[in-house]
């Protein structure tokens, strides 16, 4: 009996040759990015930075500008700022992080000073021993971390070749990918069946949410990144530039990445500062962005995007995240709001 109900859903349910089509194109994406998705580095890259350029392209042609005009123009922007990055950015960023990791120890020293000072205050809450071993774990796993980050960052050396590939391929494929995007897709959907119309509905929708989701995760980086860099400069703060990137990269890991960054950043500030005024001026200074960002940045830039429920969101960012690393964290929602939308059109075909 229940083998028969269950031959009967599924033959119910997978009846419809559209699903059918539908749910092999999913598998087959996602196969491909799960087997090939390191190799294909330089692929998604470039997708990624189309979809950022190809809404102030299309901007400009609605304004009346060529085609090859406005996008030779949104290029070269972008080629200028791909050039700041590796000539200004990255060796300020480098020169930070091996200063930032050097004082790693110092700055354990400093926090295991102020906490040998808690059983003197609380002698119920903790020990003496039980405090020193725990600053004692503390210190050898902050210490064997900084050593292994700095002999990782040497031994990253050897990998200077791969980023330079990196920075020949990316740049050549976001430029055919803005010059023959219509070429390109017609050639891809020329290996689809003809009747698709699930999947082309499925696929509206999903690409409208990545392409806001990328413009407005990008925007989002920029200004939380800048505002949080200008704030630290202007506070005096050491590694203004190497928490600011980190603070804006935290946007991407919804909810668990703002969380994590507070501890660089409170580290950074007590080390300098010590407790005081001005500890919690950048403290304060850190929150107000933070509360900025998550009240009036978001909504703003992700207003048309499909609302999904927290829970959904960590689960897909564990989900994907496990899956695919970076990639699979960078496009959790889009990939949420792919599911999402599958889930929606089933029902209409049982």
């Amino acid at each position: 009996m229940d083998n028969n109900i269950l031959l009967k859903w599924f033959q119910r349910q997978f009846s419809n040759p559209q699903l059918v089509i539908l749910l092999l194109l999913l598998a087959t994406l996602f196969a491909v990015v799960l087997l090939f998705g390191q190799m294909l580095g330089p692929v998604l890259i470039a997708i990624v930075l189309a979809y950022l350029m190809d809404t102030p392209i299309e901007q400009l042609k609605r304004q009346g500008m060529g085609h090859s005009f406005a996008m030779g123009l949104i290029y070269l922007l972008f080629l200028a700022f791909f050039i700041f990055l590796i000539v200004v950015l990255m060796p300020l960023l480098s020169r930070q992080v091996t200063d930032f990791l050097a004082t790693v120890p110092a700055m354990v020293q400093a926090g295991r000073e102020i906490l040998t000072q808690l059983p003197e205050s609380y002698p119920t809450l903790v020990s003496a021993e039980q405090l020193n071993e725990i600053v004692n774990t503390a210190s050898r796993s902050m210490t064997e971390f900084a050593q292994q980050a700095l002999s990782k960052s040497i031994g990253f050396i050897p990998g200077i070749i791969t980023v330079l590939i990196y920075l020949v391929l990316v740049p050549m494929l976001v430029f055919f990918m803005l010059k023959d995007k219509r070429t390109l897709f017609a050639w891809f959907t020329s290996f689809l069946p003809q009747d698709r119309s699930l999947a082309e509905q499925v696929w509206h929708e999903v690409d409208l949410q990545i392409g806001n989701y990328i413009r407005g995760k990008f925007w989002e980086m920029m200004i939380v990144g800048l505002a949080t860099y200008a704030a630290f400069v202007l506070l005096q703060l050491q590694y203004a530039a190497l928490l600011g990137v980190l603070v804006g990269l935290s946007v991407l890991v919804p909810f668990v990445g703002a969380t994590v960054v507070t501890i660089p950043v409170a580290a950074v500030a007590f080390y300098q500062f010590g407790w005081g005024g001005e500890f919690g001026t950048v403290m304060l200074v850190y929150g107000v962005i933070q509360a900025l960002d998550g009240n009036v940045l978001v909504p703003l830039l992700f207003s048309e995007v499909v609302n999904l429920h927290p829970v959904a969101i960590i689960v897909a960012v564990l989900f994907f995240g496990g899956i695919w690393g970076f990639w699979g964290v960078f496009f959790a929602i889009p990939l949420a709001t792919l599911v999402k939308a599958v889930i929606s059109a089933w029902p209409k075909l049982a």
